[in-house]
């Protein structure tokens, strides 16, 4: 259920039809979600073992400082938290889609739509600096709302009399096979960031009974239900709305409940939809300020992003990550620029954060047969999964070259601002 819950989020409401737009054919997109699922299950297991061997709060931040040399580690930290904040914008992008269905006399831009993203985020900045308490709250209640959603696209498919009659066969044989591949690719952009999250079962790894058993046990289960669940979301979608309808929808989720509720009963779900994607946008205020202040502590960054107020809130991160969601919110308006933008900067994170499976192997087989948690099939798994990414990444730089290059140059400019400021301090 951890492995679940860290990986269901709110982007199957909105990635699906990203990720049919991109694909030639429905069965590159029905693979897409396939081979997704495969290479998440390979990095949760590869996560899992890193946590095992190297046993430390805020491990997935942490081991970098562990691997590579230090401007490494914090430029890559920070474009970890640069994609978390762009993440949170691209979210609330889904989520404020489907509150304008509630208001169809007006004629949203993009700039509309991004103005009350960022009032929603300025909204959950405030509660979390009421403190701890209220925002978890908040958090259970939110959560409760996205499961229900995603149970009743489900149930959608109880109901045949809704099926769309222009359906396309899921395997038409008609493309050529490099045109395959690329789309795959491109349409793996999408379904990278709704299985986004399995990286955090490195911070569990050493707390589990009985690892060697219950860890792959846990893993395996809960990507296969994740795996499942999508599935039969996406063939709700596609038997409904068919394939290329998908394509040319945004609000996907929408179009289902219409079919099978009517307008109100479609209102209803995106308002409580709008709702329930707040529990991510919470969620990760809640989460990356005290990334940010566990890098001070490391002297990464200065030592007051470790400043809190009287109610334990690190004020001074919070606000910072905020204003860089709101930034990242008006630099780029669309949803899928913001998308290639985060899942090319989780490209660097994931291989990089992977890619110390080998270090520790080395450094730690000592702890080999204690009782840890040891991957079957190392180094296969690992290395299929840094390929997968790999994979993305140079997919997005075909695409998109440009926002590729914007995320290349981020990179390289928080390496320069660690000798910048490793200069100042030596020099003062």
């Amino acid at each position: 259920m951890i492995v679940v819950g860290l990986v269901i989020g709110m982007g199957i409401f909105r990635t699906a039809a990203t990720s049919a737009k991109y694909a030639i054919e429905p069965s590159v997109y029905f693979s897409a979600w396939i081979v997704g699922g495969i290479i998440a299950l390979c990095g949760a297991l590869t996560y899992a073992e890193i946590g095992s061997r190297y046993p430390v709060t805020g491990g997935y931040y942490k081991v970098f400082s562990y691997a590579y040399h230090p401007s490494i580690a914090f430029a890559i930290n920070c474009i970890i938290l640069v994609s978390n904040a762009a993440s949170l914008s691209s979210v609330a992008l889904i989520g404020v889609g489907y509150f304008t269905r509630l208001f169809p006399e007006y004629q949203f831009t993009n700039i509309h739509i991004a103005s009350i993203s960022a009032v929603a985020i300025v909204l959950f900045y405030f509660i979390n600096l009421k403190g701890l308490k209220l925002s978890a709250t908040a958090q259970n209640i939110l959560m409760l709302i996205k499961i229900g959603m995603l149970l009743l696209l489900v149930g959608a498919l109880l109901f045949p009399n809704a099926y769309a009659t222009n359906t396309t066969l899921i395997f038409s044989g008609t493309a050529k096979a490099t045109d395959w591949i690329k789309s795959l690719g491109i349409s793996l952009v999408a379904v990278s960031f709704t299985y986004g999250g399995y990286q955090q079962t490195i911070n569990f790894g050493n707390e589990v009974a009985n690892p060697a058993k219950n860890i792959p046990k846990g893993i395996f289960g809960g990507i296969l239900i994740i795996i499942s669940l999508y599935l039969l979301v996406n063939i709700s979608y596609y038997n409904i709305i068919g394939f290329t309808n998908m394509q040319n929808e945004r609000d996907i989720a929408y179009v289902v409940v219409d079919k099978i509720l009517g307008t109100k009963g479609a209102l209803i779900f995106s308002f409580f939809l709008f709702i329930g994607v707040l529990s991510y946008v919470n969620a990760l205020l809640m989460s990356n300020p005290r990334v940010m202040y566990a890098m001070s502590t490391e002297g990464s960054l200065p030592k007051w992003f470790g400043k809190e107020n009287s109610n334990g809130v690190l004020t001074t991160s919070l606000t910072v990550f905020t204003i860089i969601c709101i930034i990242i919110l008006f630099f780029s308006q669309e949803f899928e620029e913001i998308l290639s933008f985060t899942i090319f900067l989780d490209c660097f994170g994931m291989i990089a954060s992977s890619a110390t499976i080998f270090k520790l192997r080395k450094n730690t087989a000592h702890l080999n047969n204690t009782g840890i948690y040891q991957m079957k099939l190392f180094p296969l798994l690992p290395i299929l999964f840094m390929m997968a990414y790999a994979f993305v990444g140079i997919s997005i730089v075909i695409d998109k070259p440009q926002t590729a290059l914007i995320g290349a140059g981020v990179l390289l400019v928080f390496m320069a601002l660690y000798f910048l400021r490793k200069k100042s301090t030596t020099t003062h």
